[in-house]
């Protein structure tokens, strides 16, 4: 069993990844400077708080505790505040990234899987997406992510630091039991935002209805973030194992659209879902949705828990419990 620092561990699949890593017996330390990330999500005695670009103390902790490899989720990841502010996401996530990497490297610690994103592909032609598609994001989010994933393959060819990159497409639902939920502030994901409008009454903003998708509201892939945490876990223990570095796309394969969302919600609660039509946001495609073949060839892994309901289901209730 190994050691695995979590950078990120405060949030919301940095905390369900850090509690399944508990679960399959590897010890786990959280390191976030709890900006966004909320302390009642890591366990007392865990957690570190301290900042990425804080390099001696990266690496003093990566020393005295004797980490075997990192997990890295910490990044701001605003799509629509990378606009406003895109030298703040360059900043945090790539200047924050390349500090931790360099840390790695003076500690002699160079297994790492990083949490990127299916924003970096921009707007596809095809669907499902496949990981040797173009990468081109069109938000400063995006592109932080890809500049990330630029440096981790120059680090492996010249420095043999390796890593799994994991482009993950809608983490959504909480793990029942674990006490951790879905937690953002401003919360931005579709479906707690549509639980929260079951709840009070107040209309969610559904962004277009006139896609060319079956019912003309846009459709992406929807993946359970306990299968997430389980797919940063097996990308861990695949490095560990001398595994070569490798990036993967991590999502179900099917695609559910804004109305199945909206319907799936309104069963699971037993209260109807009040939503008003806006118009459609710039750059939105009308259909997300990963193909996940090669990390199911590679790492043995598949989303388990896929179906709509049943995720839904599982955000409702870590949301009120």
């Amino acid at each position: 069993m190994a050691k695995i620092l979590v950078t990120g561990g405060a949030g919301y699949i940095g905390s369900h990844t850090r509690y399944f890593l508990g679960k399959n017996g590897h010890t786990s330390l959280v390191l976030d400077n709890l900006e966004r990330g909320n302390a009642h999500a890591v366990p007392e005695g865990m957690l570190r708080q301290v900042n990425l670009r804080d390099k001696s103390r990266v690496k003093q902790i990566l020393q005295d505790e004797e980490v075997d490899a990192v997990i890295h989720f910490a990044a701001y990841a605003y799509v629509g505040e990378s606009t406003e502010k895109p030298e703040m996401y360059f900043a945090n996530n790539v200047c924050g990234s390349l500090s931790l990497f360099e840390a790695m490297l003076e500690a002699g610690v160079k297994r790492v899987v990083f949490s990127s994103t299916c924003a970096s592909y921009g707007i596809v032609s095809e669907s499902p997406i496949r990981e040797n598609l173009p990468l081109a994001p069109i938000n400063p989010y995006g592109e932080s992510k890809v500049m990330v994933e630029k440096m981790l393959e120059w680090l492996d060819k010249f420095r043999e630091f390796r890593s799994v990159r994991l482009r993950y497409f809608n983490a959504c639902g909480g793990e029942p039991g674990s006490g951790l939920g879905e937690k953002h502030d401003p919360e931005t994901h579709l479906i707690p935002l549509v639980l929260k409008a079951a709840e009070t009454g107040e209309p969610v903003t559904v962004f277009g209805d006139d896609y060319a998708t079956p019912d003309g509201t846009c459709i992406r892939d929807y993946i359970h973030v306990s299968d997430l945490a389980e797919a940063h876990i097996l990308a861990v223990e695949y490095l560990l194992k001398g595994g070569n570095s490798d990036v993967f796309n991590l999502g179900t394969g099917r695609g559910h659209s804004v109305k199945q969302v909206l319907t799936a919600v309104e069963k699971v609660t037993g209260r109807k879902a009040p939503y008003v039509l806006g118009p459609r946001r710039e750059g939105d495609p009308p259909e997300l949705v990963a193909d996940a073949s090669k990390v199911r060839r590679v790492l043995g892994w598949e989303a388990k828990r896929g179906d709509l309901e049943g995720i839904v289901r599982d955000a409702w209730e870590t949301r009120t419990s």
